[in-house]
């Protein structure tokens, strides 16, 4: 394994903790609650896994269903599809359930593994979309783990290597690697603090 380099390891230190801290807050029974100490915080289940707080959420759906409102496409493999849409985007941009934002997240993360130190060929139909919770958070906990094997592989040189990783739905090709790193830090912070919110919101729905 090659050394850490020192530009890298507080960036990895952070992809850790905020990985670690949202599979404890999706998953429980405890979870960081930032200070150290240990909250209780009970699983995620079905249907608040797929709970769709207004009106026309994207989420994701039986294939067989076809698109939400205002999708144009299903992403991902197999039954279970990830709302979506081809460029342009809808605006304002339909709000996503837990299932869509860990999707996309599983997703991220594996790909940008593949296309970093992986075949390099992986696409979205090759992922598939969990329809279980539990297999979700599974497979969001593998992206991360295969996205953290990729960092390790990156020297100091890596790092300033624009197109180091090659995946083909960001500005990779166009950036070098550390600035990739802390995009993706950013999107796993970022989304989780939305999962964690929207979990806040199916608690206290019915108060």
């Amino acid at each position: 394994m090659t050394a850490i380099p020192p530009r890298l390891a507080p960036l990895l230190e952070q992809f850790d903790f905020a990985r670690e801290r949202l599979v404890a807050r999706m998953a429980g029974p405890v979870m960081d609650s930032g200070d150290g100490t240990d909250t209780k915080v009970g699983p995620m289940t079905g249907e608040e896994f797929r709970w769709e707080p207004v009106p026309n959420c994207w989420s994701v759906r039986p294939r067989a269903d076809g698109p939400g409102p205002r999708a144009t496409l299903l992403a991902g493999g197999g039954a279970w599809g990830r709302d979506a849409a081809s460029y342009p985007h809808p605006w304002p941009p339909p709000f996503t359930t837990i299932a869509w934002r860990l999707s996309h997240l599983g997703e991220m993360l594996a790909l940008r593994a593949d296309h970093t130190n992986g075949t390099r060929a992986l696409t979205r139909d090759d992922h598939p979309v969990d329809a279980d919770v539990t297999d979700a958070i599974a497979a969001f906990d593998a992206g991360a783990a295969a996205w953290r094997t990729a960092l390790l592989g990156a020297d100091e040189a890596a790092l300033d290597t624009v197109g180091y990783c090659t995946y083909p739905h960001g500005s990779d090709a166009e950036e070098p690697f550390i600035d990739i790193v802390w995009w993706v830090n950013q999107e796993v912070l970022h989304h989780g603090a939305e999962i964690a919110l929207i979990r806040d919101l199916y608690r206290e729905r019915a108060h």
